[in-house]
């Protein structure tokens, strides 16, 4: 199969996509050598990197296995899981580091066991190619629905998660997404940004400014509106030299604490600070510390996630708490009625609330 150089679809996918076809069809067995790197770099007319990068991908996924100095050979199918003693869901998680998203795999786990459901889970590790290829394999092995928090910072539905809801595949979203037609279970975030800023400006905070996401977030716009909808309501005006930017994807920390090194160089400055998201706030919160200023006497912050990290933070957090236990509790149950092809919403949007501790 010669590859198509006009696809989206990154090269070494659909060089695994390939030789996944050619097992498929009988053209490779189980116990087969394959081509060598370089007569796949011919094959193909691509570059080793891309052929490595495609194997390194099949032999993570047991498709393939390679022995040292002998070579690469195609894997023995795994034996089928058994599914059928119980219903199984597959949760494709972004990133198990991230504290938001280990608090609704809690729930989630807890949700599933008690209704005798298994659970599989998967990292994407915050790559986007790793969370298709998971979904991909998911639906390989027969699970009976997924969960999936996406890796995309876009904030709409991929080709593979689109392919998904026209196949009517049971799935639900617990990250942000923007398409109306995607089942959907997450907070109200237009509101909570709005409740944050509120509590600011109810605080006495004369100028409020906001740290948003990455250029292009879809998220972060969204909180935006929230701030900026507040500001209006108590006839504040908006100034755009006191938005921040992240200037790092998926480092929010290191990008908060960046900002809070940046901020204390300006000469003019809010005296209070709404932040996208808790990680981001802490490291935000941090540079100031380190650079002797005081919080909230010198700066005021309000975060949003209400993670586990913000209680124990040198000057606990004041945040925006997103109901993660609701969240993951109401997937389960949504894509149980999904699996069962009962009617379901699609959106759920469920209510902030504000949690009140020390830094503003």
């Amino acid at each position: 199969m010669s590859i198509d150089f006009t696809d989206p679809k990154p090269l070494y996918l659909q060089i695994a996509e390939s030789i996944k076809e050619k097992i498929a069809s009988g053209e490779l067995q189980p116990g087969d050598q394959i081509s060598s790197q370089n007569e796949l770099a011919q094959q193909y007319g691509v570059s080793l990197i891309t052929v490595k990068k495609a194997l390194t991908e099949l032999i993570r996924d047991g498709v393939l296995f390679s022995r040292i100095g002998k070579g690469t050979f195609v894997a023995k199918p795994t034996p089928a899981v058994d599914f059928t003693q119980h219903p199984t869901i597959g949760l494709v998680l972004s990133d198990l580091k991230n504290p938001y998203f280990s608090l609704i795999l809690h729930s989630v786990e807890q949700k599933t066991s008690e209704n005798g459901y298994n659970l599989l889970l998967s990292n994407s590790s915050q790559k986007i190619e790793k969370e298709e290829s998971q979904i991909h394999r998911f639906r390989e092995m027969g699970v009976d629905g997924m969960i999936i928090a996406s890796t995309s910072h876009v904030y709409r539905a991929t080709e593979t998660i689109r392919k998904l809801r026209k196949e009517n595949f049971p799935f639900v979203m617990v990250s942000y997404i923007e398409d109306e037609d995607i089942y959907y279970v997450g907070t109200d975030h237009e509101q909570g940004a709005f409740m944050a800023t509120e509590y600011l400006i109810q605080q006495g905070y004369k100028q409020i400014g906001y740290i948003s996401g990455e250029a292009g977030n879809l998220l972060a716009d969204l909180r935006l509106k929230g701030y900026r909808r507040a500001l209006e309501q108590y006839g504040r005006s908006l100034r755009q030299d006191f938005i921040f930017p992240l200037p790092m994807k998926f480092k929010d920390y290191d990008s908060g604490y960046q900002i809070g090194q940046q901020f204390l160089q300006l000469s003019e400055r809010p005296d209070a600070l709404f932040v996208y998201n808790d990680l981001s706030a802490l490291g935000f919160e941090q540079a100031l510390l380190d650079n002797g200023y005081r919080v909230p006497d010198d700066v005021a912050i309000v975060g949003f996630d209400d993670i586990e990290q913000g209680k124990y933070a040198p000057v606990p957090l004041t945040t925006i708490h997103q109901p993660t236990d609701e969240i993951g509790q109401m997937a389960v149950e949504k894509l149980m009625k999904l699996v069962a092809e009962q009617p379901v919403e699609i959106r759920t949007i469920l209510k902030p609330k504000l949690v009140v501790r020390a830094s503003g």
